[in-house]
């Protein structure tokens, strides 16, 4: 199991560095150009989920047998098959790592990654190099999963088999929370990295302080197909301070602090070992390159067996303690207590080995319990030790160990339920009853009467603020939200709280008086009500004034989270460096404007046709960024709900131009009769001209006789937004 991840350059910027690159980065058709191209069965928007838009997970998992599905995991863990028999006949570990790297993937930057939709099961992380050979792990699960079927999704099952292997191997857990819902294809808008070699054939480490190279963001992994850092040092070489600066920041991009990333450590490492038994080869195709006889799995190995005693995965050979399948004290005191040196493993991987090692302390052969072998510890297990701050933490769990089965029970609940969101998302009987302030907790609220709604209504569309600014203001609240992590969102109001309402997308010059407004007004309401309805009812007077009588749908009961609800740090990685809705771009990225816009649109979990509607409606209301004054507003009667947007971009007595070419970000639309300026925008405008398919749907509510249609669509969107994170309505 590797470890690894650190803090956030550039807070919360979806994009980063220098190099330009797409939105994407390599895709699975890079890596894999002759794999089935079942895209093609999927278009306009088709799912390929054959459970159906009836299917419901929480239903089903609800009516399982919990006890009996922990059982025969625990039952199938001592279970030896014949084509891939247990290391130490448990496949405890195993389980452990299939979990760790079905959770590692997460990163705190856009929210993606992680367990909560069973990717480890697709290209391309079911053929990273990190994963290697966890195929089998989630084979060997088939039969379970057989025989509970749509009671209990993949990316449960992964979760769960960890918790009960740790369970099962005397170790500490903190619960289980289920409710991760399976996909059915690899999930397209996720970027893992732009290099173009994996970290087995030679990936450059992505943090190179000699080149002024910082990890980029959202980026996590250290190198091309790592889940966290290079066990073998950076860029394989074992320095194991360089390896502490690498795991403290990918950990951190994963929401770890120091004492979780050595109790991660410590305790994975705890069990289990790592496979190098033979050349590496000897290795084949990862799964999605692999020959169709072998069924999905990869790796074929062609040293001797090619499994059990044979087996090569890391290349690092050897486990970690002597009591490799059960919970103990003995990992500090092998780190802390011997002094080590380097040594190859029969694959050639560098690793360390105890200096004159007691026979006690030595590991019983995998697959010869009579058998006596040296332990191992990778890179960066001596960076625990070597690190000045990571050793004064492994020194107190050294000295107390109840102390370090609590915080490594803590940490690993954190990393396998970190991308789910709230608790109330969270099933099953094992849901710890404590609230973390990681999981976002939300006091209740409670729903306002309709005629308390009415009279915050008008009082707010009289108290002197614009159609825009108080639609910004609601937009401001609710568009934090994120499909990839469940985070963010109006409930909680926590644009109200600090680091939030300091954001400069949020212009707190103008958003501080709305909110003041909004709390003097609200009376019984939450504030985080009163927020939404503000923006709500700015929406139905602009639909009004554009001859549309449309009641936007309001659905109160969101509660006021305050500081102590609040990981400040933790939100401080969402704020925006760009969001195309609001025409803001704090500064020039590597990658386009226009593909800024879809990453955000892709977290709110929005269609291209409430993408461009909502962009189109936002711009006539007026909710732009005052940092670039009236761009994108191509309107003379500003807020006014009205397709004037569309109208006038694609009209086609106006051409445009760029103002200046070094930055390609502001266009003027100048009148072709009078050869005066008219309209003034940006690339996240001019991209619903230019773009044949934006266009498409951009002249669709251009159109005469679609004027109702836009205005419908556009509160269809915008109630879409602001519920979002209503989860206690789904």
């Amino acid at each position: 199991m590797n470890v690894a991840s650190g803090s956030m350059s550039e807070g919360g910027c979806p994009m980063g560095g220098t190099k330009a690159r797409g939105l994407l980065g390599r895709t699975n058709k890079d890596w894999w150009p002759d794999a089935l191209p079942l895209e093609i069965l999927s278009v306009n928007g088709g799912s390929p989920d054959p459970m159906g838009a009836d299917y419901d997970y929480a239903a089903a998992f609800n009516t399982i047998d919990y006890a009996a599905l922990k059982a025969d995991l625990s039952t199938l863990l001592t279970d030896s098959k014949p084509w891939w028999p247990a290391d130490y006949g448990n496949y405890g570990p195993f389980f452990i790592r299939m979990a760790w790297h079905a959770a590692g993937t997460y990163r705190t930057a856009d929210g993606r990654g992680g367990s909560s939709s069973g990717q480890q099961r697709f290209a391309p992380l079911n053929s990273w190099p990190d994963n290697g050979n966890l195929d089998k792990a989630r084979r060997l699960l088939w039969p379970v999963k057989q025989k509970y079927g749509k009671q209990i999704s993949w990316a449960d099952l992964f979760i769960l088999a960890g918790n009960v292997a740790i369970e099962a191997m005397g170790g500490p857990v903190f619960g289980f929370g289920g409710g991760r819902k399976d996909v059915f294809e690899a999930e397209k808008d996720i970027y893992w990295g732009a290099e173009d070699l994996w970290v087995s054939e030679g990936a450059a480490t992505r943090i190179q302080p000699d080149a002024k190279m910082d990890l980029e963001n959202p980026l996590a992994a250290i190198q091309m197909g790592l889940i966290y850092v290079n066990p073998e040092g950076p860029g394989g070489n074992p320095d194991p301070l360089l390896s502490a600066r690498d795991m403290r920041e990918t950990f951190a991009r994963m929401a770890m602090n120091d004492e979780e990333t050595v109790a991660l450590a410590a305790g994975g490492h705890t069990f289990g070992k790592a496979h190098g038994a033979g050349d590496a080869s000897q290795m084949g195709h990862p799964p999605e390159g692999a020959d169709m006889a072998l069924q999905g799995l990869g790796w074929s190995n062609g040293y001797e067996t090619g499994m059990g005693e044979h087996t090569i995965t890391s290349g690092i050979e050897g486990a970690w303690v002597n009591t490799p399948t059960q919970w103990s004290e003995n990992y500090f005191r092998l780190l802390l207590d011997y002094d080590y040196e380097i040594v190859h493993s029969p694959a050639g991987a560098q690793q360390w080995q105890p200096i004159n090692q007691k026979p006690e302390d030595m590991a019983p052969a995998a697959h010869d319990a009579s058998k006596l072998v040296p332990t191992m510890m990778t890179t960066a297990d001596m960076a625990l030790k070597m690190d000045p701050a990571y050793r004064v933490i492994s020194d107190r769990f050294r000295a107390d160990h109840e102390a370090f089965k609590d915080a490594f029970a803590r940490a690993w609940f954190k990393l396998c339920h970190r991308d789910m969101g709230p608790k109330v998302r969270y099933l099953g009987p094992e849901v710890p009853a404590e609230d973390l302030i990681w999981q976002d907790p939300v006091p209740a609220g409670t729903a306002p009467s309709a005629a308390a709604v009415a009279a915050f209504k008008t009082a707010i569309l009289g108290a002197g603020f614009t159609t825009g600014q108080l639609v910004k203001a609601a937009w401001a609240s609710a568009s934090t939200y994120r499909k990839s992590d469940h985070r963010g969102g109006a409930n909680g109001a926590r644009i109200a709280l600090a680091p939030q309402k300091e954001w400069a997308v949020n212009e707190p010059a103008e958003l501080g008086p709305i909110l003041a407004k909004c709390n003097e007004l609200r009376g019984a309401m939450s504030l985080a009500d009163a927020i939404v309805l503000a923006g709500t009812a700015a929406v139905e007077k602009a639909a009004r004034d554009g001859g549309f009588q449309i009641e936007v749908p309001f659905t109160g009961g969101r509660g006021d989270a305050t500081a102590e609800h609040t990981d400040a740090a933790s939100f401080d990685v969402m704020e925006p460096m760009s969001d195309g809705f609001r025409n803001y771009l704090k500064t020039k990225h590597s990658v386009k404007t226009e593909e800024l816009l879809l990453d955000r649109a892709s977290l709110h979990g929005l269609s291209v046709p409430e993408m461009t509607v909502l962009v189109g409606g936002l711009r006539v209301l007026g909710a732009v960024h005052t940092s670039d004054g009236k761009k994108g507003m191509l309107t003379t009667r500003v807020g006014t709900l009205s397709p004037d947007f569309f109208v006038n971009l694609l009209d086609m007595d106006v051409f445009w131009k760029v103002v200046d070419t070094s930055s390609d970000e502001d266009f003027v639309g100048i009148d072709r009769e009078t050869n005066q300026q008219k309209w003034h925008a940006s690339r996240t405008d001019l991209i619903f001209g230019s773009n044949s398919q934006l266009r498409a749907t951009a002249e669709v509510y251009a159109e005469r006789g679609n004027e109702a249609k836009f205005a419908q669509d556009f509160v269809a969107a915008w109630t879409k937004v602001m519920d979002a994170d209503r989860f206690d309505l789904k």
